[in-house]
Order: C-alpha cells, then structure tokens, then sequence
C-alpha cells in the first residue's frame, strides 16, 4: 500500500494561481510509475487534469486545462506538484491524485489507478 497526501488547496479569486502538492512514500517516484491528479466538483463526474510518469517525465493534460496547469515531479521530496495559473470558477472542485506502477504507454488519466489520496479543495470565487 502506498500512501498519498494532498495539500495545498484552498480559496483563491478568478485569475489567480495555486500549486497543489501530493506527498507520496519516500523512494516511489523513482520506479516507473503513473502518477495523476484528478477532480470532481459536487454533482458532476469525476475527471482526469494530468499525468506524468515519473521515468521520462512524458505528461497529459485534459483539454480544459492545458496552457493553465502544469504538472511535475519533485523526486527528492517523493513530491507530485500540480501549478494552476489562471483560475476560473469552473476549476472549483475537490482535487486529488493517483498513482499506479505501469508503463509510460500506458500513463494517463482514462486508466485505473492503484493508489489514490483523500484530496484538496480548491475554490474559486470573487
């Protein structure tokens, strides 16, 4: 069992910019592993924002963030960051990440994910 931790949510206004972090058990970003971020906002479904894998660094960025959010890898710090510029209401939702050893083919947010963490709030609002 791996466990994840999410921090890093909170309130911000249209516009602005938050870094979500996601602390996984030390020394598991260094195997090839699918790490993600997901979110889900109440009454809709859930949705997958990014991946990355953790050997390559190849990423995927759903359509509704790309050129807004960035997401990386710190490996020293076992840290999954997700940098989120250019805020819009419609970001406003429970964000949470995932993670599961596989293969970079197969690296994405469409897949399953073995390891997920209890998630951050971020909402966006004037």
């Amino acid at each position: 069992q791996v466990r994840l931790v999410e921090s890093g949510g909170g309130s911000v206004q249209p516009g602005g910019s938050l870094t979500l972090s996601c602390v996984a058990d030390s020394g598991f970003l260094y195997s090839g592993v699918c790490m993600a971020w997901f979110r889900q906002a109440p009454g809709k479904e859930r949705e997958g924002v990014a991946a990355i894998y953790t050997t390559g660094g190849s990423t995927y960025y759903a359509d509704s963030v790309k050129g807004r959010f960035t997401i990386s890898l710190e490996k020293a710090k076992s840290t999954l960051l997700l940098r989120m510029n250019s805020l819009e209401a419609e970001d406003s939702a429970m964000y949470s990440c995932a993670a599961t050893n596989t293969d970079a083919n197969n690296c994405h947010v469409h897949r399953l994910f073995a390891y997920r963490g209890q998630g951050t709030q971020v909402s966006v609002s004037s």
